[in-house]
């Protein structure tokens, strides 16, 4: 029952979003200026400060040691950690801000959901091209929930916002879109169970609620 406090950032920054390294024990840390910050938790300090954006960070996700990072400059960086000269990737497939970014569980494939209403899927072996492998138009409000399957390579789940609504299921492989659903209410977040055929979703406007379903047949097991 011990809080600690990580990291104050002053009256003139805000946190915008924080993401684990895969290990858990450094915080990847996003601001409203437009920088990413490396914290180690168990000491409580910053150990890296890295620019590169001109808006506020908005997305942070990790594949290794890469770190990816999006931002309201609707780019997307990929960064080595480890590297002096951090900045190894930039991508611009978006004409909004990047406000959802998720990578695969293999690490080859990262989705990227922006305020631009559109959601694109790239290939870690084809970021030097900076184009998407592919790009989707379904949703018709920002993309900021996304989670991969655990269990079924390549099913990508994502959410749209409340002029949406709705969950879209993605073949990554194939480029192929597979079933949606709609919730009625804003999606914000998605996480598919670990050992379990299910689906969490969280919402906001107008319900507020959590939403448990069964995959692939999308029935409600509990509205929270």
């Amino acid at each position: 029952s011990k809080v600690t406090k990580l990291c104050d950032l002053g009256p003139d920054d805000t946190v915008t979003s924080v993401s684990w390294t895969q290990r858990g024990t450094h915080l990847a840390v996003g601001t409203s200026v437009g920088e990413v910050q490396i914290w180690d938790a168990a000491k409580c300090q910053t150990t890296r400060t890295m620019g590169g954006h001109q808006a506020r960070v908005g997305t942070l996700c990790w594949s290794g040691h890469t770190l990816s990072s999006g931002s309201r400059d609707a780019s997307i960086i990929h960064r080595d950690a480890r590297s002096p000269q951090h900045i190894f990737t930039r991508l611009e497939g978006h004409a909004g801000e990047v406000c959802g970014l998720k990578w695969a569980p293999h690490g080859v494939q990262l989705a990227s959901g922006g305020n631009d209403n559109m959601l694109n899927v790239w290939d870690e072996r084809r970021l030097t091209s900076a184009v998407p492998m592919y790009t989707f138009n379904h949703h018709k409000a920002a993309v900021k929930a996304l989670a991969w399957s655990p269990w079924q390579k390549h099913v990508l789940a994502s959410g749209g916002g409340t002029a949406d609504c709705m969950i879209r299921f993605w073949n990554t492989s194939s480029g192929q879109f597979i079933n949606a659903v709609d919730t009625h209410s804003q999606v914000c977040a998605l996480q598919w169970s670990q050992h379990d055929k299910e689906l969490v979703s969280s919402h906001g406007y107008c319900h507020n609620q959590l939403i448990l379903w069964k995959y692939p047949s999308m029935v409600k097991v509990a509205e929270l």
